[in-house]
């Protein structure tokens, strides 16, 4: 994650730059046509690591994000061709207003408390202010926003586990001063800037704030290739990674806003978002668009269901894995639509195991592709996964790889 601009900000990918650049090359070598004829879709694009690597190679690219957030995020990142003078201005008039600011604090979530000292929280309490007093709708003004959010991890004392949940009670060594990682972040930013347009002059990435489930704007057969790594069906919660920024923004007070206005916009891949579907678990299996995979689930997610009984927890693993797939027939639908006849698709994927109860998904979710009118998957094995950890919470062998189709 030291690459430029992909350093800014780290969200949870299941691949890096590199290799989506090398994932490209060979595309072209093999289909033999030009990169201004070829477009490259990522519809779950994060913080923009495919659509990035597509505006250094100045090839056309299309991302979908549905977290608010995160699609800011990847948006602050694809406008690296702004003016680098303007944008030092911009975070200079920033910082200088922070510093003079007298005004009362805000009242935060716990969270915050938790995770600054009384010196830091108040120096991010003024930046947070002195970019809101001068908001805008420039890309020097968005940057200066990322410049802000890029900092919020290094200024903060709590640790970070696994991919980014904030761990509050464990703490770094090491805590920059808010100020001044604003000032040196600035640097950075800058110099990436530099860096990408030395390669590139413009962006040719197209950045919705879309819901990859959603019917899109974007034209039928327009798409050559699709880079992407979907959310896995791991209980990871892609909201809450996110909730110490959310927090310190003042976007969110608590869990309940994280439910009410990240979830819905995002793939059922953790128990914590389908606690209100439980009831309708078996009545969602039902959908035709799971009709290729139905035996299966069906058995899969009545083991589930009967194994959560012998947890203290309970968690709602059967409608999890229901609705996961549910969602990811929807968007093999819409991916398609859009796709062009011998298109290719790469999906970073792991299988899954909850409550030591393994889930198939390579298998399944190339069975609903073919199902939504693709013509062939095959799987590539890249790692095995679940075989070091300590922690671990069954010993089901998994793997992670990549899901290869062809439209």
């Amino acid at each position: 994650m030291s690459l430029p601009l992909h350093r800014w900000y780290r969200y949870s990918a299941g691949f890096s730059a590199e290799w989506v650049e090398s994932m490209i090359h060979e595309y072209l070598a093999s289909s033999q046509l030009s990169k201004d004829a070829v477009t490259v879709m990522d519809p779950f694009a994060g913080s923009g690591t495919t659509l990035l690597v597509c505006d250094k190679m100045g090839i056309s690219s299309i991302g979908y994000e549905g977290h608010p957030f995160v699609y800011k995020v990847a948006k602050a990142k694809l406008s690296w061709p702004a003016n680098t003078d303007l944008f030092i201005r911009e975070a200079d008039k920033i910082l200088d207003c922070a510093k003079h600011l007298k005004t009362k604090m805000y009242t935060y979530p716990d969270i915050v408390y938790k995770s600054y000292d009384i010196d830091n929280l108040k120096k991010i309490n003024y930046l947070r202010k002195a970019l809101e007093i001068n908001k805008d709708d420039t890309d020097e003004y968005l940057l200066a926003w990322m410049n802000f959010i890029s900092i919020l991890r290094s200024a903060s004392h709590a640790g970070t586990a696994t991919w980014q949940y904030v761990l509050p009670n464990k703490t770094k060594a090491r805590v920059a001063d808010a100020y001044e990682a604003f000032q040196k972040q600035t640097d950075i930013m800058c110099g990436d800037m530099q860096y990408m347009q030395a390669h590139s002059h413009e962006s040719k990435a197209n950045l919705l704030f879309q819901d990859a489930r959603e019917d899109s704007d974007v034209p039928a057969d327009s798409v050559d290739l699709i880079i992407t790594s979907p959310p896995y069906a791991n209980n990871y919660d892609y909201a809450d990674a996110t909730r110490l920024e959310l927090s310190v923004l003042g976007e969110i007070k608590g869990w309940g806003d994280l439910q009410k206005k990240i979830r819905p916009n995002l793939v059922r891949s953790c128990s914590q978002m389908v606690s209100r579907e439980r009831k309708d678990t078996y009545e969602f299996l039902k959908s035709p668009l799971l009709k290729p995979i139905y035996e299966e689930i069906l058995d899969v997610c009545r083991q589930l269901d009967a194994e959560k009984e012998l947890h203290g927890g309970k968690k709602n693993y059967h409608t999890m894995i229901a609705l996961y797939f549910l969602d990811l027939a929807k968007i093999w639908k819409n991916l398609r639509r859009v796709c062009k006849d011998g298109s290719l698709t790469c999906f970073v994927i792991g299988d899954s195991a909850p409550y030591g109860i393994y889930v198939p998904v390579d298998e399944w979710l190339g069975r609903l592709a073919i199902s939504a009118g693709f013509k062939e998957y095959w799987f590539e094995k890249t790692r095995d996964r679940n075989v070091k950890w300590k922690n671990r919470k069954h010993s089901v062998p998994l793997k992670e790889g990549r899901l290869w189709v062809r439209g």
